[in-house]
């Protein structure tokens, strides 16, 4: 060692990852195939979401087209609803945009939706001393999962310009109705999107 020259075996001393085989180094372990016997005998576990994900740690799946059929189809069965001065029915769901997806983590399932939905009807009222025929909107502008005690509706009226103001008002207030039912629809919607 002389001119501060480190010796060969000094200078290989310390290896950050070892490759090569040592004496004292343990055997990888070699592959087996295993038998139907063998799978057989290892337990298998309950796990929710694709058999590719046993473990169940994260898949999402999209349920926009289940879930915006079955909006449409609950809230088009509401049917009409008797007012002191007239009556209403959902004619269609013009509009139902959003998104579903069922969760998996952790091997536990999880739901949610967030969904725009514009519901047409129409009916007729007493206006005066004639009966009017009306058509009009009810907008929800936000359905979200859980949310639905706090569900709130727009209601807007077509070719309403020879309305009378006070009759526009009672009109509104009749088609605000809807919320209830609609709502009971919705809680259905939810209950089925968490059994899936």
């Amino acid at each position: 060692m002389e001119g501060g020259a480190v010796s060969e075996k000094q200078a290989s001393s310390y290896r950050y990852w070892v490759r090569e085989a040592t004496a004292d180094a343990t055997p990888l372990p070699v592959p087996k195939m295993l038998s139907t016997e063998d799978l057989s005998n290892i337990p298998s576990q309950p796990s929710l979401g694709s058999v590719w994900n046993r473990a169940g740690t994260w898949e999402e799946k999209n349920l926009n087209t289940w879930a915006t059929d079955r909006i449409k189809e609950l809230l088009s069965s509401v049917g009409c609803l008797g007012f002191s001065n007239g009556k209403a029915e959902v004619t269609e769901v013009s509009r139902c945009t959003g998104d579903a997806f069922l969760v998996t983590v952790r091997n536990k399932k999880r739901v949610g939706y967030t969904f725009e939905i514009t519901i047409e009807v129409k009916g007729e009222w007493t206006v005066g001393n004639e009966k009017r025929k009306i058509k009009g909107h009810l907008g929800i502008p936000e359905l979200s999962y859980g949310e639905l005690d706090e569900l709130q509706m727009k209601v807007k009226l077509e070719d309403d310009k020879d309305l009378p103001q006070q009759y526009k008002h009672c009109i509104c207030q009749d088609l605000n109705l809807f919320l209830q039912p609609v709502r009971e629809k919705l809680l259905q919607f939810e209950q089925e999107l968490r059994e899936r």
